[in-house]
């Protein structure tokens, strides 16, 4: 299907541009259009047009006369045909006896025996079920790679100030492109001129277009709104976040739950087991029990019928797929089936702290100036030392100064001294800007630090050749839906752990302002590892929710991995089962209740199709039970499996 898309796409955006070949196109899009619809809608007008036939020879059984059977056999073929194909395959290549090969040689029983209306009507509620079932997947691809069929081709590159349509794999980081109105944004980059809005819905699944002015950042595959944007590509095609949801999504419908993996191995000696029993119900009974051979081989058809497995089969996959369908319009991108279920059990969620509970980016929180110095001289100055530094405590300094419109200026001279700060000669005089601890005394770091660092803040020190002149606290601040996250996880009774990198009193800084349960600082990622180990000890199955190149290993680790997937970076996205595409850390929590749902939802469907598998054999082989009866018990409870799944869409 995924192919299918995207060939779809390249054809279409090459016959826009193919201007040369314009009376060929036509045809041979609407040949692929035509072979698309039948992919898409083929099982359910193979089921419609049998039940159609069904009902005719039942009307007209009066003044069809024997024609009537040729309509059945008609609605046998065409009902049949995919689900047939499917099992004579899979006996023939694989040697596999399967549920749909069962069926095949059900409805052909109850047809050797003159009761042609109910193997009709066994191959149409069977060809039904099946068409359901391929709703809930094609639903899922659908959801899953919306992208696809939105794959940028081409962008508006400005060279020497004249724009030229280039392909996109003609691009270069830093070059420009101009994207108008109502196109589509080629590149992920960063806007440098222009304002409009950006629906960015298939990356990051925000169902309100969001304003995008200069600095902004924006992906591939999303559409611009009224307004022109200029952009610089920041990153190339291969690397963007359009091209990862591609490879995750590609990763998602070749991965299979582990309880169906279980199911469909089950399948093939359950089925083995049933024409055995059916065997023995041929020949058995008019033996033992004086029963006719004409009654025994009723019953036995009706238990090849009530016996087979199609519910229990049915019970996991379009309830998986559903789910996965649901995350997707959401923003939460499932790699696999099985990754949907194993979050229905999870006892604990590990977070990392940096990028993930907090934004990942130090911002100026205090100006504590000393002397007679004012904060907005600390900061001038300071802004104007850091100027050419590109330190991230530089940075944040200079972006806090240009907020409040300073004039930072340049040194003339600059020193870097590594793991301490920098020295620097500007207006006369020698400055130094750094750790406190290369700059002030132990008494007056006594003095001034300890309330600054209480509340988990990196402080700097400003000094000149006169002494201290002013600190500046910056601090990574916490994401503003952490604490709505973490609360929603409490209330499922699911215990929070940070697992951090950095020190202990800034980690449990955090920890306290998002309502994290407990906190293990100062790791290394394999220490993290290690720490992931230790919580399945404790709680059982394990989420880690992380964003870095460091947490990749205990992604791997935990039970399901959870990556952020705007900010996260390339590794964390490969090691991580599930992608959170909008960093929204809410949706934490509604992954979690979407796996418990899922995990419902099974358990209901496995428990209900048992029962009434052990229900129809029973009562055909102790009071006997009509053939059409046995049908409708049977692919009845196989589409109730399958409409409860279908459930987990809303």
């Amino acid at each position: 299907m995924l192919q299918e898309l995207k060939m779809e796409s390249r054809a279409t955006m090459s016959a826009m541009r193919d201007t040369t070949s314009e009376k060929n196109v036509p045809k041979n899009e609407s040949q692929k259009g035509g072979n698309l619809f039948l992919q898409t809608h083929g099982e359910a007008i193979a089921a419609g047009v049998s039940g159609a036939l069904i009902l005719l020879a039942w009307l007209g059984q009066s003044w069809l006369g024997s024609l009537d059977v040729i309509c059945y056999l008609t609605a046998y073929v065409i009902g049949g045909f995919a689900k047939a194909r499917e099992g004579l395959l899979a006996f023939i290549h694989e040697k596999k006896l399967d549920v749909n090969l069962l069926m095949l040689l059900a409805a052909a029983g109850a047809a050797g025996i003159g009761y042609w209306l109910e193997g009709a009507l066994l191959i149409f509620i069977f060809a039904l079920s099946g068409a359901l079932e391929a709703y809930s997947e094609q639903k899922s691809r659908r959801d899953l790679s919306a992208l696809m069929s939105m794959k940028p081709e081409t962008a508006r590159i400005i060279i020497g100030g004249k724009e030229r349509r280039v392909p996109i794999e003609q691009l270069k980081v830093e070059d420009q492109v101009l994207v108008k109105p109502g196109e589509q944004i080629p590149v992920d980059g960063t806007v440098v001129r222009g304002m409009s809005e950006v629906n960015q819905a298939a990356i990051t699944g925000e169902s309100v277009p969001v304003e995008k002015g200069k600095g902004a950042e924006v992906f591939a595959g999303t559409l611009n709104g009224t307004g022109s944007l200029m952009i610089r590509v920041d990153r190339l095609l291969e690397e963007s976040t359009f091209s990862r949801i591609v490879r995750l999504v590609q990763e998602a419908e070749e991965q299979q739950p582990s309880a169906q993996r279980t199911i469909e191995r089950f399948e093939g000696w359950y089925v083995k087991v049933v024409l055995a029993v059916t065997a023995l119900l041929l020949f058995l009974p008019p033996l033992l029990f004086s029963w006719s051979w004409s009654d025994a081989g009723y019953r036995a058809m009706v238990f090849m019928v009530v016996a087979s497995p199609c519910a229990v089969v049915a019970s996991i996959m379009p309830a998986v797929l559903a789910a996965m369908s649901n995350g997707a319009r959401k923003g939460l991108l499932f790699k696999g089936g099985s990754y949907v279920q194993a979050l229905a059990d999870i006892g604990v969620v590990a977070f990392d702290k940096t990028g993930t509970l907090t934004h990942g980016e130090l911002a100026v929180t205090d100006v504590v100036p000393l002397r007679d110095w004012s904060k907005d001289g600390v900061l001038k100055v300071a802004a104007t030392l850091e100027s050419l530094s590109e330190h991230p405590i530089a940075q944040a300094i200079i972006r806090k100064a240009q907020e409040k419109e300073m004039d930072v200026q340049r040194p003339e001279h600059f020193d870097s001294y590594t793991g301490r700060g920098v020295k620097v000669r500007w207006n006369g005089r020698h400055w130094r800007i750094g750790k406190p601890e290369w700059i002030l005394s132990p008494d007056e770091r006594d003095q001034l630090l300890p309330t600054l660092e209480s509340e988990g803040k990196t402080v700097v020190c400003l000094a000149n050749e006169n002494g201290p002149v002013g600190l500046i606290a910056l601090k990574d601040t916490i994401r503003t839906e952490a604490q709505m996250a973490i609360q929603a996880l409490k209330k499922m009774g699911i215990t929070t752990v940070m697992l951090t990198g950095d020190r202990r009193q800034t980690a449990e800084v955090i920890a306290r302002q998002a309502g994290v349960d407990h906190v293990r600082a100062e790791l290394l990622p394999e220490s993290k590892v290690q720490a992931i180990r230790e919580l399945e000890k404790t709680y059982g199955s394990v989420v880690m929710v992380g964003d870095g190149v460091n947490d990749a290993p205990a992604l791997a680790g935990a039970t399901v991995g959870i990556a952020m997937g705007a900010a996260g970076s390339d590794v964390a996205l490969e090691s991580a089962q599930v992608v959170l595409m909008n960093d929204d850390l809410n949706n934490l929590p509604k992954a979690i209740a979407l796996g418990k749902r899922t995990g419902s939802v099974i358990r209901q469907n496995l428990v209900f199709a048992l029962l009434m598998i052990g229900v129809l054999i029973g009562t055909n082989l102790f009071q006997g039970l009509p053939l059409p009866m046995g049908v409708v018990g049977h692919e009845g409870s196989t589409l109730l499996v399958i409409l409860n799944g279908l459930r987990l869409l809303r």
